[in-house]
């Protein structure tokens, strides 16, 4: 009989329980089985820190203006499994995921055992190869999942290899120090690859090496200089297009936006893609990249419910929510920043007393909890502030009780609450909250939140479809 979604779903997840095991040889045995898809396609594999996604959303946009189907693997997903497996821009239907599934278990059911058993990344990895090779794709952007030596992704080598920046994250994983960790993430280069990288400092020496010593072409990059920013993204120089506008949030996104055009034009070089100036201008002004810097606006008003508008309507009085996945220290940092760019922009600003934000944030037990609240709570725009600390039903996170003495020994100064109930803390700060809500730290949190703001018929899984909306309704009457 064949898997139903639910089925591939639960097949899929009860992998989660072998956990990280990093290593190519589970996922190169599965390949080579369904017929060693990956070499069907080229295209560019994304690695680094922080910024990957980025990059990713703002390449993906400019092939998709330049009428090219490219396979795109953004991750983590915030709201189901299949917004990993995208082509031009559109995620996989739940019928092709779940053949997907289904194909492929006699296959790891053979490699696991000869080689122990494969994991949920691993095997999801592998389902994105395949489909992008079924489906005759014109090129393919992955990003990397941890680190890039050992992982699933790096099975594959589509010719450009890019290390968007290289910092402290998983260290558990990848070593103690910056350098330990740029050696893990500069083996995706490859013989004869072109490569990108917009690394910094002992990193940058690390990436260079590596491509000296496989002999690829490496082109270094620094942030495009900043021309302005705004509520809705930033105008930076680039080469060859001048001013251009970028769909992202935050002054961070001119060092994204650097890296994204050189791994264009590294595709060009390649002979993989090519994408003009007028498609690059339209991508990269129509990139986004959700539940990071994504602003949300609620609209106010009895029975109005969850909602999303990309723009303030005048004279509209609703609440602009703010989410963001800042999961480590560098991207706390890049945050704090951006809160104070655009706290302007927000609702509630006066420049002579604004309306205080309200943080509703979460994360995990295995992060540096101590860094990250640290970094946020350097920014400007939280003075005043109202911390609202929550968990979610997740094996990893913290308890909300953890958080907030964390808040409180960085920040003693700050009114900090404990709600453990994330949906209903989320619902009573939109309601009350005298200015703007910011919603981040952990994806889980942010990818909860904005399941019930932003109602999207293609994220509703079938075998939930019909009380997704529902749900949220009930959790936001709460």
């Amino acid at each position: 009989m064949s898997l139903t979604y639910a089925d591939a779903l639960a097949e899929l997840r009860g992998r989660g329980r072998f956990g990280i095991r990093l290593g190519l040889g589970r996922t190169r045995a599965i390949l080579r089985a369904m017929g060693d898809p990956e070499r069907r396609f080229r295209g560019a594999l994304v690695g680094g820190t922080n910024g990957k996604g980025s990059v990713l959303a703002l390449v993906a946009a400019a092939l998709r203006e330049a009428g090219l189907r490219a396979g795109e693997t953004p991750k983590p997903h915030l709201v189901t499994y299949r917004e990993r497996l995208r082509i031009g821009g559109r995620i996989v239907d739940a019928a092709t995921f779940a053949r997907l599934v289904e194909e492929a278990l006699p296959i790891v059911s053979g490699v696991a055992r000869r080689l122990g058993e494969p994991t949920e990344f691993e095997l999801l990895t592998s389902l994105a190869y395949r489909w992008f090779a079924d489906e005759g794709v014109d090129l393919a952007v992955v990003e990397v999942g941890l680190g890039g030596r050992l992982d699933a992704t790096h099975a594959w080598d589509g010719g450009v290899a890019a290390i968007v920046n290289v910092d402290l994250d998983h260290t558990a994983y990848l070593g103690p120090t910056v350098e330990t960790i740029a050696r893990e993430k500069a083996a995706i280069i490859m013989r004869g690859d072109r490569a990108v990288t917009g690394a910094v400092g002992p990193a940058l020496e690390i990436v260079r090496r590596r491509a000296r010593r496989v002999g690829a072409e490496l082109v270094v990059v620094s942030p495009a200089p900043l021309l302005d920013l705004d509520r809705d993204g930033i105008l930076v120089d680039l080469p060859r297009l001048g001013a251009t506008r970028i769909g992202l949030r935050g002054r961070h996104q001119a060092a994204n936006a650097a890296v994204a055009h050189a791994v264009l034009d590294a595709l060009e070089t390649a002979g993989i893609a090519t994408v003009d100036a007028a498609a690059r201008r339209r991508g990269y002004a129509g990139a986004t990249w959700p539940g990071r810097l994504e602003l949300i606006h609620v609209p106010s008003g009895p029975g109005a419910g969850p909602a999303v508008s990309a723009t303030f309507p005048t004279g509209d009085r609703g609440r602009d929510v703010l989410l963001d996945g800042a999961h480590n220290p560098a991207g706390a940092a890049v945050l704090a920043t951006a809160l104070e760019d655009l706290r302007p922009f927000l609702d509630g600003w006066d420049p002579r007393r604004p309306a205080p934000i309200t943080l509703l944030t979460a994360t995990m037990g295995d992060k540096d909890v101590a860094g990250i609240v640290a970094s946020l709570s350097r920014s400007t725009a939280l003075r005043g502030a109202s911390i609202v600390c929550t968990t979610l039903a997740v094996e990893r996170a913290l308890p909300a009780d953890a958080l907030a003495a964390a808040w409180r020994a960085s920040s003693p100064d700050l009114a900090v609450t404990t709600r453990p109930d994330a949906l209903a803390a989320l619902a009573e700060a939109v309601e009350r909250a005298p200015g703007p809500v910011v919603v981040a730290g952990s994806l889980y949190l942010v990818g909860a939140v904005r399941s019930v703001l932003v109602q999207d018929p293609s994220l509703a899984d079938p075998d939930d479809s019909a009380t997704a909306s529902s749900a949220g309704a009930r959790e936001w009457a709460r």
